[in-house]
Parts: C-alpha cells; sequence; structure tokens
C-alpha cells in the first residue's frame, strides 16, 4: 500500500503544483488516521485493563452491604431518570430562584458568545488595518474595543457569579432535603445501625452532596456554552465559507462522542468506589478521635496504626487504578477532541482558499482575503473548541453519574427507613437444612409485625420477643405490665438483652411480633451511663433537647433549671462556670459525677412520665442518689426503669425483671426477693 499511495503522490507532483500540496496532505492524512486508530486501539486496550484492575476491597463493608454489591454506574437511561428526580428537588418550580439564576447563566452565556463573536471580528478588523496600514481604521476599532471593555468584563464575571451562586443554591436545596429525612424521627440512628446498605453517611451527606453540585453546575455550563457555541459559529460560518463546514465538523463531533462515551464507561464506577474508600478512611481516623482514651490505656497505636495504614493503602491504590485510567482516557481525549478537531477544522478551510477558480482564492483583495481567511479560520477553531468542550463534557458527565448513583442510593435508603423497611444481613438466614426448632422460629420473626399502641401511665409487654436487628433472639416472649408509680430494676449478666429492651421499648429498634403498649416517645426518657453533652450553653445542658426559644416559651425562667441543678447538688456549677450563657466544651469541663448529675437535672426538667436510667449514677454517692430517687418518686411522680446492681436502690423499685443470659427472664415483686441474688 505504501508503494501505491508513493505513486499517487509522484503523479500528483508531477501534473499540478496545487495536487502536489493536496498530495502530501493526503499521504499525511492518511498517516495521521491511522497512527491515531493504532494510538486509541492501543489505549483502550490499556484501559479496559485498567478498568479490570482488582478494586481494593472494603473493611467495613458487611455482607449484603452496598460496597458487597457491584453496581453498574453509566451515562443510561437509569441515570437520567435519576437525574430528573433528583432535579425536581434542585429546581422545585419554573419560578423559583434556581430556575431564575440558570435563566442569568443562560442569558450571560449567549452575551458571553456574541462578545466572543464581536472579539473576534473587531480584533481580526484591527490586524487588518496594521497589515494594510490603516491608521484611521485602526484607531476607529482599538477606540471601540477600550469602550467594551467594562461590557465584557461585567458579562464574564455575572456568568461566573450566576454559576457559583446556582452550585450553592443547589447544594442549600439537596442538602436541607436529605437532612430532612435523615434527621426525621429515628432514621439517623437506624442508617447505620439498623441497615448496612449506606456505610458513612456523613461523607454522603457532605462530601459526595457538595461534588454533585458542583458537578451538575459545572455541567450546565460546559453543555449549555458549547452547544450554543456550535449554533452560533456554524450560523456565521456558513455564511463565509457554507454548510459543508459545519456539517463535516458536526459529524465529527457525533462520531468522536461516540468513541469516547464508550471508552469512558468505567469512570463512574471508579467515582463510586473512590467515595466509598475516601469514607472509609475518614470513618477510621474519626473511631481514633472517639475512642482515643481507651485506645492510649491499651497502648494501641501501633495497632490503630497498622489499620490506618491499610485503609489508606486500598485507597491510594484505587486512586492509582483510577489515575492511570484518567490518565489513558486523558491520552485520547486531548487527541481526539482538541488536536484531531483542529486538523479537522484546518481541512475543511483550505476547501476554500486552496481551491483552483474559488471566489475566496482570486476575487477578493489580498487584504480583505486575509481578513476573511483570519475570521472564517477563527471562528471554525472556536468551532472546533466549542466541539471539543462538548466531548470533553461527556466525561464530566460519566463522573457525574456516579455521585447521581452514591446520592440516588442515600435518598432510597432514607425513604425505605421512613416506612420502616431495612436491609441487614439476618442470621436465620445462614443456617442451614440442620437448623434447630428455635433457629426455624427466629426464620418466621419478622421487622415491624407486631402491634404498638400508645396510652398514658402505663407500659404493658405482651409476648414482645426481644429480637435484635439481624435476626438474634434474645427472649423468646416477654409479658408484663408496669402502671405509673411502680418503678422496676432491671438486673443480669452482660448481653442479655437489657439495652435491647430498652432500645425495643423507645423505638429504635423494629418490633418483631407481640403487642406493646406505652406512652408516646414524648414521655419516655433515656438517661446512660455516659450522659450526651450538646454543643452551646450551660443552659442547653439542661434543656436538651429543646431549645432556648422553646424554653422561654414554654414559661421557664433559669430560676427554675437552678432549683433541678440544686436537687442533684451542683448548684455550684453555675458560678463556677461564668453563668448560663457560658458556652464550653462540656464533655472535657464536667467530671464524670458532675455530667450525670447534669443528666438527672435534664430528668428533672422534662419530667416524663416514664425514664429508663441506664447505670446512670455509678459515679453519684450514694447519699446524693439516693436523694435524686426520692424526688423522681415522690415529688415529680416520674417512674423508673433502672439498671443496676446496687442493693441500696432497692428500697426505691416496687418490681425486679431480672434476665438470666440464657433467653430467660422473671419479672417479680421486689419484695418477693433476696437482694443478695440481685444486687451488689
Amino acid at each position: 500500500m505504501g508503494n501505491t499511495l508513493s505513486k499517487v503522490m509522484t503523479t500528483s507532483v508531477e501534473n499540478d503544483p496545487m495536487r502536489n500540496v493536496l498530495g502530501n496532505s493526503l499521504g499525511a492524512q492518511v498517516m495521521a488516521g491511522a497512527s491515531v486508530v493504532a494510538a486509541v486501539g492501543f489505549v483502550l486496550k490499556l484501559a479496559q485493563k485498567a478498568a479490570k484492575r482488582q478494586t481494593p476491597t472494603m473493611l467495613f463493608a458487611p455482607k449484603g452491604s452496598e460496597s458487597s454489591k457491584s453496581s453498574k454506574v453509566a451515562v443510561d437511561g437509569k441515570f437520567f431518570n435519576s437525574m430528573s428526580k433528583i432535579m425536581k428537588t434542585l429546581v422545585p418550580s419554573l419560578f423559583s430562584p434556581e430556575a431564575a439564576y440558570m435563566v442569568v447563566v443562560a442569558v450571560s452565556m449567549v452575551a458571553r458568545t456574541y462578545c466572543d463573536v464581536w472579539m473576534l471580528n473587531n480584533g481580526t478588523a484591527i490586524e487588518r488595518c496594521i497589515i494594510t496600514g490603516d491608521a484611521i481604521g485602526f484607531k476607529t476599532h482599538l477606540f471601540k474595543l477600550i469602550l467594551a471593555m467594562l461590557p465584557l468584563s461585567v458579562t464574564n464575571n455575572l456568568l461566573k457569579y450566576g454559576l457559583w451562586e446556582l452550585a450553592l443554591r443547589f447544594r442549600t436545596r439537596l442538602t436541607n432535603k436529605l437532612y430532612k429525612s435523615y434527621l426525621a424521627d429515628y432514621t439517623y440512628y437506624q442508617v447505620s445501625n439498623l441497615d448496612n446498605r449506606i456505610s458513612n453517611a456523613d461523607q454522603l451527606l457532605t462530601t459526595d452532596v457538595l461534588k454533585f453540585c458542583d458537578s451538575v453546575a459545572e455541567l450546565y455550563s460546559n453543555i449549555a456554552k458549547p452547544l450554543l457555541d456550535i449554533v452560533i459559529y456554524s450560523r456565521a460560518l456558513t455564511d463565509n465559507i457554507g454548510l459543508q463546514g459545519p456539517v463535516v465538523m458536526l459529524g465529527y463531533l457525533v462520531l468522536s462522542g461516540v468513541v469516547l462515551t464508550r471508552l469512558r464507561r468505567p469512570t463512574g464506577a471508579f467515582t463510586v468506589q473512590e467515595q466509598r474508600l475516601e469514607g472509609e478512611f475518614r470513618y477510621v481516623n474519626s473511631r481514633l478521635i472517639t475512642h482515643s482514651e481507651e485506645i492510649a490505656f491499651y497502648n494501641g497505636n501501633k495497632r490503630e496504626e497498622i489499620t490506618i495504614a491499610s485503609t489508606f493503602s486500598r485507597l491510594v491504590t484505587h486512586l492509582r487504578n483510577a489515575l492511570q485510567f484518567r490518565g489513558l482516557i486523558g491520552l485520547v481525549d486531548n487527541v481526539v477532541a482538541k488536536y484531531l478537531a483542529t486538523v479537522v477544522g484546518f481541512l475543511v478551510m483550505s476547501r476554500g482558499f486552496l481551491a483552483r477558480g474559488s471566489g475566496l482564492a482570486g476575487a477578493a483583495a489580498q487584504s480583505e482575503n486575509m481578513e476573511a481567511y483570519y475570521r472564517a479560520g477563527r471562528m471554525l477553531v472556536n468551532l472546533a473548541k466549542a466541539m471539543g468542550r462538548l466531548v470533553l463534557a461527556g466525561r464530566e458527565l460519566t463522573r457525574l453519574a456516579g455521585f447521581t448513583n452514591r446520592v440516588t442510593d442515600l435518598d432510597r435508603v432514607l425513604k425505605d427507613l421512613a416506612k420502616g423497611k431495612y436491609v441487614r444481613t439476618m442470621i436465620a438466614a445462614d443456617n442451614g437444612a440442620g437448623a434447630s426448632a428455635e433457629s426455624s422460629d427466629a426464620i418466621a420473626l419478622a421487622p415491624n409485625s407486631g402491634e404498638i399502641v400508645n396510652r398514658d401511665h402505663v407500659i404493658i409487654f405482651d409476648k414482645v420477643p426481644i429480637v435484635t436487628p439481624n435476626g438474634d433472639v434474645l427472649i423468646r416472649s416477654m409479658s408484663f405490665a408496669v402502671e405509673a408509680g411502680k418503678n422496676v430494676l432491671v438486673c443480669g449478666p452482660n448481653g442479655c438483652g437489657k439495652s435491647s429492651l430498652f432500645r425495643t421499648l423507645g423505638g429504635l429498634w423494629p418490633l418483631f411480633g407481640g403487642k406493646m403498649t406505652k406512652p408516646t416517645k414524648d414521655n419516655l426518657f433515656y438517661i446512660p451511663q455516659r450522659p450526651y453533652l450538646t454543643l452551646g450553653t450551660l443552659r442547653d445542658q439542661i434543656i436538651y433537647p429543646h431549645t432556648a426559644a422553646q424554653f422561654y416559651a414554654a414559661g421557664h425562667t433559669d430560676d427554675d433549671l437552678l432549683g433541678y441543678l440544686d436537687h442533684v447538688h451542683l448548684a455550684y456549677i453555675v458560678t463556677r462556670e461564668g453563668g448560663w450563657d457560658t458556652v464550653a466544651d462540656w464533655a472535657d469541663v464536667l467530671s464524670g459525677g458532675e455530667k450525670q448529675r447534669v443528666a438527672m437535672a435534664r430528668l428533672f426538667y422534662h419530667r416524663p412520665q416514664f425514664a429508663i436510667l441506664d447505670e446512670c449514677t455509678s459515679a453519684v454517692s450514694v447519699d446524693v442518689e439516693g436523694f435524686m430517687y426520692e424526688h423522681c418518686r415522690s415529688e415529680l411522680g416520674i417512674t423508673l426503669f433502672t439498671v443496676s446492681h446496687r442493693k441500696s436502690l432497692w428500697k426505691y423499685h416496687d418490681y425486679v425483671l431480672a434476665f438470666d443470659g440464657r433467653g430467660g427472664y422473671s419479672f417479680s415483686a421486689i419484695a418477693d426477693l433476696d437482694p443478695a441474688e440481685h444486687g451488689s
């Protein structure tokens, strides 16, 4: 083939100088085309290898979780369907501020394109005047440029501001919507404790939402602006060099877009996995901060270093694989979308000027001919750049598909949890054919199959099984009744089901059967051994979860709070810390005993019908503890469920709910039992 091509080129040279040029150009085109095809084929092979390379395994991915399932991420019908649903949140109506900013951006893009066209024409005219020595024309066009500087600058910055504001408003809309679902009832608890489809929800709610909204806003500009440029420059070029030039360029756009879209398919999957591994790395670091004291006592810094290094190594391995893939795809992107598009543009442009007998080549004066060439050439280059940007926008579209997949998964899980549906690996599901009768019963249990009745001043369990969310049966069937004013002492070995009972009672865990009668959640209060202290003032620690506005609206005063602190022998803290409006890191400022007494003062403030005290006075002296229990019973009328093994507390209770740790329990009047059997 090389000899044949050589003969053709030689014949062309001998026949005509113009054909000599065109023949050499044809040979260069063939050679360049062959090189590009070979390069694309080579890069495609390398890209496929990079995409198929083993992806690092998630360290904390439970069986059945999102990371254990390979979800297909691509720019397809599923992606566009998900985007249309999310866009209804981002732009709720045609008259919303977001829609208005989209219009502002669109108008700015139109103005920017026309400014570019004007700059091109005016710049070409200035160059023609310089070449031809036209001083008057030069000054005229230069003065026009000076006058246009401010409008051009305003147009450019208005476009940038519109895009920044649009991304911020998108993020605000989506964040508010997701957090409204996330913080509804106990969904925030259930996401990480009941359902195992989502790991690291904080990563999704913050970083992923930010990147998604930025990507949407940028893509709006990166698609709309090139499309607008293509339309305007195609129309202008049609008037200058005919319809054939824009048609060839648009045909090249379609062809290159199809090729590059096929090559970029793995990009979305890389993005999804990258965000998951980033979330895992953030999680192990946050665990180190949360449990730093326990780790320090165990001298576990070396072990934690291994865990963090291992997690980071998996992230780096994945990022390197993704970087290699994106580097290879970027090579093809640059060749196809930038350089080859420019080559096609030059070829299209040259036809009118190199062809014999062309009006452009022979009829126009040299200066006008040069001006026409520069104008049309620059328009064609701008058209090629616009098509290149549009082709490259496909890369961002594939990346957006990854973020869309992550946000859609989170939204779907939040909606499922709001309906009482959750997905979790169940213990009973792993039982084989030889499973015991007890396991068979466990399989029959279904979440949310029990009945919950709200009634004041009574708690009744009627054949209620105590079952963990993953199907582990702790108590087959529990029945007891507690009326207001009858305190219950709960005792038993660790892991027997005490905390599980309260999680079921509080509504954190689903009911797997039976009938549970209890007051509404506002009349149930839980105080753990390590009380939660919120961010805010000293006042906020007592009234949590109420706000200061709710506190004052209900007619309470700071003197009331001082009285609650006095009941727990903690009134001195107000003076010591500088008043009610003092803001501090209360988890560090208060001692263990002070934290527990603040929690008891919080209980006095809210005054619920029932309260669950989970070893919440272990760091409080016996006399203060006794006073607080007596105050709850005699003056506030709060019925207590107390988890404790202290014999000193028996006199403040009427019943004992004892777990034996083997799936059994007993509910008895405290007067009929020996404290030595259950207390210490």
